[in-house]
């Protein structure tokens, strides 16, 4: 199983910013996916996750109307585009596959190495 996360980068405050990540080793189409950040000294943060066929999406209060989760079951790619991005979501961001097709569930079993995004001017 590999999970690999697009190159992130620098950006300026209000800027846009999409993420990707690139899956193999499973059937991607049967699981849901999420992204999850770590902040500079900070814990995991839970950002958003998608269910397995896209229909079903979920969103962390402080990236809610600024991100969105999107996936390509056909490409076997996870998305996350980020809007309005501010100096606090400065993070390194990681795509996780969750053991069930739902959303709902914060459990993980494969990771993505992160992709550090600096949201700075």
């Amino acid at each position: 199983v590999q999970l690999v996360e697009s190159e992130g980068g620098l950006v300026q405050p209000g800027g846009s910013l999409r993420l990707s990540c690139a899956v193999s080793g499973f059937t991607f189409s049967s699981y849901a996916m999420s992204w999850v950040r770590q902040a500079p000294g900070k814990g995991l943060e839970w950002v958003s996750s998608i269910d397995s066929d896209g229909g079903s999406t979920a969103y962390a209060d402080s990236v809610k109307g600024r991100f969105v989760i999107s996936r390509d079951n056909a490409k076997n790619t996870l998305y996350l585009q980020m809007n309005s991005l501010k100096s606090e979501d400065t993070a390194v961001f990681y795509c996780a596959k969750s053991p069930w097709g739902a959303v709902g569930s914060y459990d993980y079993d494969y990771w993505g190495q992160g992709t550090q995004v600096t949201v700075s001017s």
